[in-house]
């Protein structure tokens, strides 16, 4: 992947916007359950700030999510792909083997 800074930061606004419309709530709410002033995350998703290291991680925690699910773009909702997979894994074998066919009859229709 070879992004630009500008391309860095169009994702990263994007990002915050979508995971933060996914989980319902404003730009207000979200700034403020990161212990920011109450405009922070809407200057982020209008692209006149950046947030710094540590409310990158902040925001990730909020999100519930890891910096690396953060920036995988192949992860439209990385929240419930995580509880997916928490779930999948506490599964026997015969179980996961009962989920696996459900999600394929539901992929192929």
């Amino acid at each position: 992947m070879n992004m630009h800074a500008k391309d860095f930061e169009n994702f990263l606004s994007l990002r915050i916007s979508q995971l933060r419309h996914q989980k319902g709530v404003s730009a207000r709410e979200m700034s403020l359950a990161i212990g920011q002033s109450e405009n922070y995350i809407s200057r982020i998703e209008s692209k006149r700030m950046l947030p710094s290291m540590l409310v990158f991680f902040y925001i990730c925690e909020y999100f519930g999510i890891h910096p690396k699910e953060f920036f995988d773009e192949q992860l439209e909702n990385p929240g419930i792909s995580k509880e997916l997979m928490e779930k999948f894994q506490k599964l026997t074998p015969e179980q996961s083997q009962h989920i696996l066919a459900i999600m394929d009859d539901i992929l192929e229709r």
